[in-house]
Formats: C-alpha cells, structure tokens, sequence
C-alpha cells in the first residue's frame, strides 16, 4: 500500500509538473493558432503594423498583437526567448553585429522599409556653416555610429580612412577640415541633444518622433540608392514558415501598405518593396 500511495505521489508531481511546462510554454506566444506578437520601435514600425492590423489583418486571416519598444536591445532578446514571436525595427548590419555580439538566432524574413539616417541643427540651416570646433552627436551603437560617420563622409564634412567598414569610429576619420568635435549618445537621446550641441546624427524613427521631417528637415540625409540599411520583419531562425510570419509578410509588402507608407511619411520612410 505504501509503494502504491508512493507511485501515485510520483505521478501526481509528473503530471502537474508536465501541465506547469505547458503553461509555460503559452505565455511565451508560441501558439501558431494564436495572435502573432510583434515587437516594434512605435516609430514608423508599430504604426505600419497598426495599419496592417486594423485595415488588412482580418480579411487574411491573421490575429497580429503588436508590442512597442524603445530601445534596440529587447526587441531581439524578447524575439529570441520566445516572449514576442518576431520584430520589426532593425537592418542587416545591425542585426548582424547583435547576433555576433548577443549569440542570438535572430534571421530577416522580408524587408519593408528604408528610414533615411540624417544630420539635423538647431543652430545652423546648411551642413557647410557647421563652424570650426563644433561638436556633432552621434549614435553610439557600433553599427549605427558607423552609419552616421558615413553620412558625413559622403557629403564631405569628414572624410574616413579607406576601407572602413561597420565598425567605423571617429578614430578612423582621416581628415577633419572643421575640426568636428563627436559626442556619442545612446540613439533615442539625440533629437534632445539638439539643444545642447551644435548638430546630431539622427536615425529617422528617432527624428519622426520628435516632429522632425527627415525629407525637409536633415541638413544631410541618405540616399536611398543601393541603401544596406533596409528594416525588415525578423524572427527566431527556424520560424520562418510560421504561416502567421508568412501572412503578415505578404501584407507588410502589399500596395496597401506602400500607400500608406508614401502618404503618411512623405518621404522620410521610404518602402523597400
């Protein structure tokens, strides 16, 4: 009778064990037949995903949680632990240092949209009146901050060591004809910054928010042409079949969305697709 009460003791923990990993394993948005959670900056990324959810989502089919972030680290780290199901804020060479440097899975499923990187003043309204000695912010995110210096360089206000690629940091300026002075800040800080330096850097979901226009306000901005800095829908690598990850796909590149990308943003995001 003992080993009897001890042997259903046993089960009883196994399966309540067993219903605890489940449990688990819902909370995580796992569930193919559930709504598909989307990490995303809130700007433009949440609001095209809002526009997907509210006027094309239903009629494919697709449940779409979307939930916004502000910053560049948890996106990635929520998709990979399986608390989001996939993101939506980030380019290629961004996410391939996060995945070198974090040991992340994380692999792009299409990309939607380019947001042109620009070089924004309260101070002066032409990059050539930036005055000798002025001080610059600049992303300090390895990739992005090698996105600004580029930026510069391509419009001839610095000019980079040959060869420099993503990595690229004010140490490898050859030549600086103003004298710049680089002030490195976490990206969300810099449309604030504008205040306190001379000119910053801005990555384009930063400067929307912060009511600047990228297309008429940027003293310099990027050229779309041939642009690697494209963001995309991302998911954990073995996720890409998802039928949810696919439906939301096709609809993040529809002429839907392009229209509303092109009407909404004027120009300051530009579709990729």
């Amino acid at each position: 009778m003992r080993n009897a009460t001890k042997t259903l003791a046993i089960a009883l923990t196994a399966g309540a064990l067993t219903l605890g990993l489940a449990a688990c394993g819902a909370d995580k948005g796992s569930d193919k037949n559930g709504a598909l959670v989307v990490a995303a900056s809130p700007v433009p990324h949440a609001e095209i995903l809002n526009y997907v959810k509210d006027h094309l989502a239903e009629k494919a089919g697709l449940k779409l949680e979307v939930k916004e972030f502000t910053d560049y680290n948890t996106p990635n780290t929520a998709t990979e632990d399986g608390s989001v199901d996939a993101n939506y804020f980030q380019n290629q060479p961004f996410l391939d240092d996060f995945n070198k440097k974090k040991g992340t899975h994380i692999v792009p499923v299409v990309t939607v949209h380019l947001e042109p990187l620009g070089l924004y003043s309260h101070n002066v309204k032409k990059a050539d009146d930036l005055k000798s000695g002025a001080t610059v912010a600049i992303p300090n995110d390895t990739v992005n901050e090698a996105r600004a210096l580029k930026l510069l360089d391509a419009n001839g206000i610095i000019k980079l060591k040959s060869g420099v690629g993503n990595e690229a940091t004010p140490k490898d300026i050859a030549d600086n004809p103003k004298g710049l002075k680089f002030k490195e800040l976490e990206a969300p800080q810099l449309p604030r910054a504008l205040d306190d330096v001379d000119a910053a850097v801005i990555n384009g979901n930063y400067a929307i928010e912060a009511d600047l226009k990228p297309a008429k306000d940027a003293l310099v901005l990027e050229s779309p042409k041939n642009n690697p800095y494209g963001n995309f829908l991302a998911v954990k690598k073995g996720n890409e079949d998802d039928p949810r990850v696919k439906k939301l796909a096709k609809l993040l590149t529809s002429p839907e969305v392009k229209k509303f990308i092109k009407d909404k943003y004027d120009g300051s995001v530009i579709a990729s697709f």
